[in-house]
């Protein structure tokens, strides 16, 4: 089992890590305090598989003294699990302007009378815990986009877990448009196989339909500027930090023509390498 332990200075990109790990298969627990961490950590141990990637977030938030932290840290280490200490910080101004951004309180703020002052206790106290960092990141000048791509580069593995999945769903315009689509295709130009009597009833899964579909030259011509424009596109939203790019096509029912283009686009983008998902929304809808 592995147990990744998030720690750092508040606004340092805690949060964003936490989310970012949780997209690559990481189960997230967020500010748990050290005296639970043992008995999480045995929880987990004892689930049969299903708790194999832990990362619990511990700050100052939970945090009387780090003595007992650092004794837990110990323990976990010296077990068989495979245990990580993450450290995240960030340069005072960089954490000031993140907290005036957002609006949000400092941990510390009422303590130590200004947000500055906060920023340079939280230093000070937590200088113990990064002592003991496995890693540490500076997130001073990071975009979100560069901070995922550098935890998935730590804790991607060699699978695809962090890498952008590629939804594509078909979808019929008088049902309505998938809410959490992206990019919207409109294929409703496409001869329409439901006028033709032995293919109203069958769907674009089927070989009769879609080789009527695929039998148009602006079918193939479509698809060719498709193709490439996915081609174009997909990595620069996998480098801005997307985790799921939704494609949805459409057509009139989300029978025929929407469904043999999703098919065909959802082959194309997995002979690029990601992650895909096929989902025929209307295919079933009278």
């Amino acid at each position: 089992m592995e147990i990744l332990i998030i720690s750092g200075l508040s606004g340092g990109g805690k949060s964003k890590a936490a989310s970012f790990l949780e997209d690559m298969g990481f189960y997230i627990v967020d500010n748990m305090p050290a005296g639970m961490i043992l008995k999480f950590a045995e929880f987990c141990a004892a689930g049969n598989g299903r708790y194999n990637r832990v990362a619990l977030v511990y700050d100052v938030r939970t945090a009387d003294s780090f003595d007992e932290f650092l004794e837990v840290l110990s323990t976990l280490r010296s077990r068989e699990y495979s245990c990580r200490l993450l450290f995240l910080q960030a340069d005072v101004g960089a954490i000031i302007n993140r907290y005036k951004e957002t609006r949000r309180l400092h941990p510390l703020q009422e303590q130590a009378g200004s947000l500055e002052e906060a920023a340079n206790r939280e230093i000070r106290l937590m200088a113990p815990v990064k002592a003991q960092a496995d890693l540490v990141i500076d997130s001073t000048n990071y975009s979100t986009a560069r901070l995922r791509s550098e935890l998935l580069r730590l804790f991607g593995g060699d699978g695809a877990a962090g890498e952008m999945m590629v939804s594509l769903v078909s979808f019929g315009f008088k049902h309505g448009l998938p809410l959490e689509a992206d990019l919207v295709f409109d294929v409703r130009f496409m001869p329409n196989p439901f006028y033709i009597d032995s293919l109203r009833d069958h769907t674009g899964l089927d070989a009769d339909v879609r080789d009527y579909v695929f039998s148009f030259r602006e079918t193939e011509q479509f698809m060719e500027k498709l193709r490439d424009l996915l081609r174009f596109v997909l990595p620069l939203y996998r480098e801005e930090g997307k985790t799921v790019l939704v494609v949805a096509i459409g057509c009139t029912g989300g029978h025929h023509r929407s469904v043999a283009v999703t098919h065909a686009l959802a082959e194309y983008a997995a002979s690029l390498g990601y992650q895909v998902t096929e989902n025929h929304r209307d295919m079933t809808r009278s």
